[in-house]
């Protein structure tokens, strides 16, 4: 389990990895592609196991260690894959955290099976301390296992919908924590949606992100569509959680808000003095991965040696004024 990159998560863990989605902006596949080693000489050492005899479906009971003794996290590459030895990773994290679960997979896609989730679900139930959030692009997958009565609905699972395009199914059933993800935005959003799921979006939280990346034909949102988001939002009293990818184009607009169900605990002094630094410029206090660590060096060749630490929103202004 590794503290995490993503703003709106203390840390990833991903008990279950790959995915069968083919999105054209993936972020996952490209790091599994990057962390895979030769995917072929992995497929023939005999701790390949495939589930259930299934092609393509596998199981790590250990981490995988090379003849070099290197490890590799995706040794089958981007292949649906449970790694049974990370179920206990939660219990390492003694204070309680927000977990977003499955940054590598959909873990209710269409392909996932129905042993795994329930593997999963009792390994987040073994660690209660912790908030457990997932995201779907197949929300369908909540309801089918809520009506079998499968799907916790804990005060700490969080149950979010990956939604790029206006005609996206979501989940914002009575009585369990949802949350909308609109990343990467594609197109402006009305919030009425016809299908299956026909409503005005009234989920407790949404997240908006850019797409990020090089990929040829990318989408910038305007800023127009973040401000009807964020005006519905304020009409159904929904906290809105927007990621660093928008801070630029958001400006004094930018918003970070959490539930109440998620808000981060004020950590103790003797952690805050660990993990957090204070800007140099205008003195906010933020944990130490959301703060810029400003670096000189005298002459080439030298070590760096550093400053101090300046909030994104001094940064950028940093930038700008040269």
């Amino acid at each position: 389990m590794n503290k995490s990159k993503i703003d709106w998560t203390d840390y990833t863990w991903n008990p279950v990895t790959g995915c069968y989605h083919t999105c054209p902006y993936c972020y996952a596949r490209r790091q599994s592609a990057r962390f895979a080693g030769d995917v072929r000489l992995n497929l023939a050492d005999p701790r390949c196991e495939r589930y259930q005899g299934q092609e393509g479906f596998y199981i790590l009971h250990e981490p995988f260690i090379t003849r070099n003794e290197r490890s590799i996290s995706y040794p089958f590459g981007f292949a649906p894959t449970l790694h049974e030895y990370r179920f206990d990773w939660p219990g390492k994290v003694k204070n309680g955290a927000n977990i977003f679960v499955g940054s590598m997979t959909d873990l209710f896609g269409y392909w996932v099976p129905d042993e795994w989730i329930q593997l999963v679900f009792t390994a987040c139930e073994r660690f209660p301390q912790h908030n457990y959030l997932f995201l779907t692009k197949n929300p369908k997958r909540y309801s089918a296992l809520a009506r079998a009565r499968k799907l916790p609905s804990a005060d700490n699972f969080w149950y979010g919908t990956t939604l790029t395009h206006e005609g996206d199914d979501v989940y914002t059933p009575v009585g369990i924590n949802t949350f909308l993800s609109i990343e990467p935005l594609l197109e402006p959003i009305s919030f009425t949606v016809s299908g299956d799921l026909s409503f005005k979006f009234s989920s407790p939280w949404v997240i908006v992100g850019a797409e990020t990346g090089r990929r040829e034909g990318k989408v910038v949102p305007e800023k127009a569509w973040i401000r009807d988001i964020v005006n519905h939002c304020r009409e159904v009293g929904t906290p809105v959680f927007m990621k660093e990818s928008l801070r630029e184009l958001m400006g004094e607009e930018f918003l970070q808000e959490f539930p109440v169900g998620l808000l981060r605990k004020e950590p103790s002094l003797k952690l805050k003095k660990k993990l957090w630094e204070t800007c140099k410029f205008c003195g906010v206090e933020n944990p130490k991965k959301e703060m810029i660590a400003l670096l000189y060096r005298k002459k080439r060749g030298e070590s760096a040696k550093r400053l101090g630490y300046a909030c994104p929103k001094c940064f950028s202004k940093l930038a700008q004024a040269k």
